[in-house]
């Protein structure tokens, strides 16, 4: 930034390393697409292996330059191959979107019903896995001078949303782990903030979603309407360029005005 802000690149993309995790499938293979059509080299690490590597496919006939690595986020030693293959074939990693949680697959009900390994494995993915991705990409992007880190966490935090109480909590960890990494790597000109998505229709909620619990979803919203994976783009991609480089520490609400912070 020593020439000062440049609006007409303030958002560009173009050439840069991102990393999604979980950017096989959901709302991260959104993310992956449209980060290619910005011109960012996408890096798929899902444990999804073979639904990411059709995506990277999809991108990479589409012009867009995509490489689908096989990633457990709460194993250490494939995160650290997820990260070390990026260096191989790119030379350097500028952004991370550490998307990737477990939700689908847990049943809403009352909290003391919830079974401890089934509390352990969800604290495992959503907030191991994101410390370990972090502590990966961090020597890389502090030797070539910063990066990004986007975390996703959930709108779900600012209401205390019931029903899935171990989802719901480790998504406010994500909250502090993002404020408290922020102040140990700005020194390294790297910058961690995080999205607190509103309920949103991608594939994954519909197909753990019921009818009824999707019609009440959208009370209270200042927006009408659902709101889709898109509506969580610009705001990524926002985190991701030089138009936020002095902003690091915060989080963003994305749910259509249902939550206001």
């Amino acid at each position: 930034m020593a020439d000062g802000f440049n609006p007409r690149r303030a958002y560009e993309l173009e050439g840069r390393v991102i990393i999604v995790t979980g950017g096989g499938t959901g709302i991260g293979m959104v993310y992956s697409r449209k980060l290619a059509k910005a011109g960012a080299k996408v890096v798929l690490a899902d444990i999804a292996a073979e639904e990411a590597e059709k995506v990277a496919d999809e991108i990479r006939e589409s012009g867009g330059d995509a490489l689908s690595i096989t990633t457990d986020v709460k194993d250490e030693v494939m995160v650290e191959k997820m990260v070390s293959l990026t260096i191989e074939k790119y030379g350097q990693v500028n952004g991370l979107i550490n998307n990737a949680s477990m939700m689908s697959v847990l049943p809403r009900g009352d909290w003391f019903n919830i079974p401890p390994d089934e509390w352990d494995s969800v604290m495992q993915v959503n907030l191991k896995g994101i410390f370990l991705c972090c502590r990966a990409v961090y020597p890389h992007m502090r030797n070539q001078g910063g990066g990004r880190i986007v975390n996703i966490s959930s709108s779900r935090i600012w209401e205390g949303q019931p029903n899935r109480l171990h989802y719901t909590t480790s998504k406010a960890g994500v909250i502090g782990l993002t404020r408290a990494l922020a102040r140990e790597v700005g020194g390294d000109n790297i910058g961690v903030n995080a999205v607190t998505p509103g309920f949103t229709l991608s594939a994954t909620q519909i197909a753990s979603s019921s009818s009824n619990y999707m019609a009440g979803r959208d009370e209270g919203k200042c927006f009408k309407r659902p709101q889709v994976p898109d509506d969580l783009v610009g705001t990524v991609l926002f985190l991701l360029s030089d138009a936020s480089a002095y902003m690091t520490g915060q989080t963003l609400n994305v749910d259509g005005g249902q939550n206001m912070h």
